[in-house]
């Protein structure tokens, strides 16, 4: 029999991936290397630096969607080509965008005789942005034709998600994040008139507070505004952040009224990638109607071919996440949808109470009202651990947790939030209890008196 033998130096697929001089040798890591590697030894070395990432799916402190279809993974390879801002070139692609923004719109009761005006994002930050800037042009508009000053715009907020404040600081304008008075965990009518004056040019509600995962009262706040307007003659929108709870309310808490059928409500803004169950990454932003997008924000781009409007703070964009989610419309509907927010609410509640019945915790919000998610504190008695040592010990299991202090007034209290998100299964909930009240009782036994933990997550 011959022997065949193989040179070390061959690229062909018959060498074994970790006998090539590419696996030899530490990847090029800050300049481009000399020559070239062979396909399947580059995916497979890349590849193997990416199993020391976290496990997505064990990472309960992300809101995004973790777990998808096999038919979104075979959509988002067919649109991998697919520029979605050319229009003219992918037009039905820019057609299933529509049909997205039309199917939010009419989720969140905007009036059916106005022609429904929204469009995709990155996000929720570029949607809650774009929703900002156009609260901007609107004010300014306003007291510019009245003759007033328009140099010194505001926003109201309650704790808001980083993005709020990146818009302020970026497009020039004051936030007023009102502080956390007492036990409060979000924005109340009895703040806005401490708040809002003449130069406030909307007010952020949040459906889904980021620290908490409680809802912001809208309704109450929006009639707060109306009443401030007859008493003060101030005229203030809504926008509603709707990150998460925009997919949510509209399928399992339809009693809780938050949307355009407040006409105090001008815009929303909501994460596809979250509890829209799309992959990572696109948002949406919807408007009341066309009056509330002025027309200065909007550009035609011809040299793509046709004469589109766009709308938005970048510009090339891939399809595949549009397209994802209107599978996702298609796929479960309002009965899917309601099915699997309702799951995800369930096994929260559930770890809710399992937590409240444990001796050194004290809950902050127990799933209920808000979305599918738990917040909690130590109690007050001096237990030989932090929270951010607890979360170092669940780590050691796979499991991320966020710990981090509530924002202004409250930062002496240290919470830690777990999101049920689709894909979290009540077991896997199980897994997760099991493994914190394991790394609890160890550090009850072996306390950790001069802890050097540090948050491992930050909201800004």
């Amino acid at each position: 029999m011959p022997i065949h033998r193989v040179d070390s130096t061959d690229t062909s697929s018959l060498l074994d991936i970790y006998a090539t001089e590419a696996s030899q040798n530490s990847l090029p890591k800050y300049r481009i290397p000399d020559g070239r590697t062979e396909p399947r030894a580059a995916y497979a070395l890349i590849r193997d630096e990416l199993l020391l990432d976290g496990n997505a799916r064990q990472n309960l402190a992300t809101f995004c969607t973790t777990w998808v279809e096999d038919e979104v993974k075979a959509l988002m390879a067919d649109a991998i080509d697919k520029n979605m801002i050319d229009k003219d070139e992918y037009p039905q692609t820019a057609e299933i965008e529509k049909r997205c923004v039309h199917i939010l719109a009419d989720l969140w009761h905007a009036e059916r005789s106005r022609e429904t005006i929204g469009c995709s994002t990155t996000g929720s930050s570029e949607a809650a942005m774009l929703g900002g800037l156009a609260f901007k042009w609107k004010w300014r508009k306003r007291r510019e034709a009245e003759g007033k000053d328009a140099s010194k715009p505001n926003i109201v907020t309650g704790p808001v998600q980083i993005c709020w404040k990146k818009f302020a600081r970026y497009f020039d304008v004051e936030i007023r994040e009102v502080p956390l008075e007492g036990d409060a965990l979000g924005l109340k009518p009895e703040d806005l008139r401490k708040y809002c004056d003449e130069n406030t040019i909307g007010v952020v509600a949040t459906l889904g507070v980021t620290f908490t995962g409680v809802y912001e009262p809208v309704a109450a706040l929006a009639a707060e505004l109306d009443a401030m307007q007859r008493d003060l003659g101030l005229d203030i929108p809504i926008h509603v952040d709707a990150a998460s709870g925009g997919f949510i309310a509209p399928f399992i808490q339809k009693d809780i009224v938050w949307d355009f059928k407040l006409d105090r409500v001008r815009s929303i803004n909501a994460s596809g990638h979250k509890y829209g169950l799309a992959p990572l990454g696109v948002g949406w932003v919807i408007w009341a109607t066309q009056d509330d997008l002025p027309e200065e924000l909007i550009f035609y781009v011809d040299y793509l071919g046709g004469n589109m409007p766009t709308f938005a703070l970048n510009f090339s964009r891939p399809g595949g996440e549009i397209i994802a989610q209107y599978y996702n419309f298609l796929r479960l509907g309002m009965e899917g949808y309601t099915a699997v927010q309702q799951a995800c609410s369930d096994t929260a509640q559930w770890l809710g109470e399992q937590m409240a019945a444990m001796d050194c915790i004290e809950m902050v919000y127990d799933g209920h009202g808000g979305i599918p998610a738990v917040a909690y504190k130590l109690t007050d008695a001096d237990h030989g651990f932090t929270l951010y040592d607890l979360s170092d010990r669940v780590r050691m299991g796979g499991w991320q947790i966020a710990s981090y202090p509530l924002p202004m007034n409250r930062k002496d209290t240290v919470v830690q939030r777990i999101l049920i998100r689709h894909g979290v299964s009540r077991d896997l909930a199980q897994l997760l209890l099991d493994d914190i009240k394991r790394a609890i009782a160890h550090l009850k036994e072996n306390p950790v008196p001069n802890s050097t933990a540090k948050p491992g997550f930050h909201h800004d």
